[in-house]
Parts: C-alpha cells; structure tokens; sequence
C-alpha cells in the first residue's frame, strides 16, 4: 500500500507523518484491499480558528474509492477524526460485501433445492 502525503501551507515533519502512517496501518487491518492512500494536509490562517486545519482522505480501493474530510483547530485531532470516519466506511463497505455474498450463495442454494 503506498501512503502519499500532501502538505499544503505546512511543514510536513517525521511526528506528523510517523503518526498519519500508524493511523493508516489501522486502516490496513480493518480492509487489507486499500491499494493507495492519498492524504492532503492544509493549513489556512484565514478561516475560522476552530477549523483551521483540514484533513482529506482518500482511499484507492477495488471498486469505488472512498473520501473523507475533517476541519479542526489543531491537525492531530484533524487526522484522528478523519481516519476514524474511514475507518467507519470501511466498516460498512466490508458489511455490505460479506451481506451480499452471503445473500447470493443462499440464492444460489435455494435454485439448487428446488431444481433437485
């Protein structure tokens, strides 16, 4: 899995990219399909000071890719947020795919039954 990191308006150092990596590795553990991550930092002093720092996501997957996007004031909480609402894509995309695999081998079971 690549990880690619774009500071803009930031200085990109070793804690704040050793951290985003370790919120990733989780990522890995939910759903070991994620292809690439795509992670944009950005700092603006003009918008309000609450959410000053934005975080967006996105994950290259089979299929649709999934993105997420958090403002905080400061940028840890920022990447925690936004790796968790990921996170919680994961989730449901693993649960909506186990569902219908599950869905169809009944199907198919069910056609079996009734054509022997």
């Amino acid at each position: 899995m690549q990880i690619h990191l774009s500071p803009r308006h930031i200085t990109l150092t070793a804690a704040i990219h050793s951290h985003v990596s370790a919120k990733v590795g989780h990522l890995e553990e939910i759903s070991g399909e994620i292809l690439a991550v795509h992670v944009v930092l950005c700092h603006d002093e003009r918008m309000n000071p609450k959410k000053a720092y934005t975080v967006k996501l996105h994950l290259a997957l089979p299929g649709p890719d999934l993105h997420a996007e958090d403002s905080e004031a400061d940028l840890y909480t920022a990447i925690d947020k936004v790796l968790d609402k990921a996170a919680q894509q994961l989730r449901k995309r693993k649960t909506r795919l186990k569902e219908h695999t599950k869905h169809k081998l009944q199907r198919a079971a069910e056609r079996k039954k009734s054509r022997g």
